[in-house]
């Protein structure tokens, strides 16, 4: 169901790689509701997904960036607001991505330029973005920012790895730049730590089916959803929220609050 809450609103959406990707289904909503927008996501993820659909679909242009690249991301900034036609009302932040994961290197064992550079694109990446966006002061008042993490910051999911780390640092930016963004520009920055999602970042998790299943039995409303995601993402993006900011919002279905379910208990009384 729409509602025109992003009527006449502009934005960049960073990271739709495919269409279980929480940024591609927030993509659909934000066109859904009004919002126009330009995708963009690194040259090699844009090969690997189907973004041009994507664009197709919501009548988008892609401008691919690097967003590790201080250049790169100028240029994204100001084509963007040359393509939509002034500044920008929301931004989103979806990109995660390690190589110690990836390559199976436990977290006692970490090599740590592969470290560094997880670190880069999955949490540094943000301060670089809205640095960008600071700078060219290209964002109206009462926009919004968004990034993605998840509950790994605070509390410890032993094959999370060094991307809970990053996410740490992910929600730290998010309240150091939002101060900021905040006091000169009236911008709001928030973080969604979202349940365990399966997208194509989030199956490359060790033991991520029985994680999933395990998060599904502890949230008294089960697991949120890419798609539940993406409505709530709108929602900060929208002039309803204008007072929201520096937060770090867990859309979880309860699980962030929950010590024991009765699903578990039972799980576990059994054996």
């Amino acid at each position: 169901m729409a509602y025109n809450l992003l009527k006449g609103k502009k934005g960049i959406i960073f990271g739709a790689l495919d269409e279980n990707s929480i940024a591609w289904k927030t993509a659909e909503r934000v066109h859904e509701e009004g919002g126009s927008f330009v995708l963009t996501n690194a040259p090699i993820a844009m090969r690997m997904g189907q973004i041009n659909a994507l664009a197709e679909k919501t009548g988008s242009q892609i401008i691919p960036a690097d967003a590790t690249s201080e250049e790169d991301l100028e240029n994204l900034i100001s084509q963007s607001m040359e393509i939509l036609g002034g500044k920008l009302d929301f931004v989103l932040h979806s990109i995660g991505m390690s190589v110690n994961v990836r390559k199976g290197r436990h977290y006692t064992d970490e090599k740590y330029d592969w470290t560094a550079k997880g670190w880069e694109v999955s949490a540094l990446s943000f301060h670089k973005v809205m640095q960008g966006l600071y700078k060219a002061d290209a964002m109206n008042p009462w926009g919004s920012i968004v990034a993605l993490t998840y509950m790994a910051a605070q509390r410890t999911f032993p094959d999370y790895n060094d991307m809970a780390d990053n996410k740490a640092y992910l929600e730290s930016v998010a309240r150091s730049f939002g101060y900021f963004f905040g006091k000169e520009k009236q911008v709001r920055v928030n973080t969604i730590s979202q349940s365990p999602t399966p997208t194509t970042a989030g199956q490359g998790v060790k033991g991520f089916d029985a994680f999933i299943n395990y998060a599904e039995k502890m949230s008294p409303l089960g697991n949120a959803t890419a798609q539940d995601c993406a409505d709530y993402t709108v929602s900060l993006f929208s002039d309803l929220t204008r007072k929201v900011t520096m937060q770090n919002l867990f859309h979880d279905g309860g699980f962030s609050a929950t010590g024991v379910s009765q699903e578990i208990i039972e799980t576990f009384g059994d054996s």
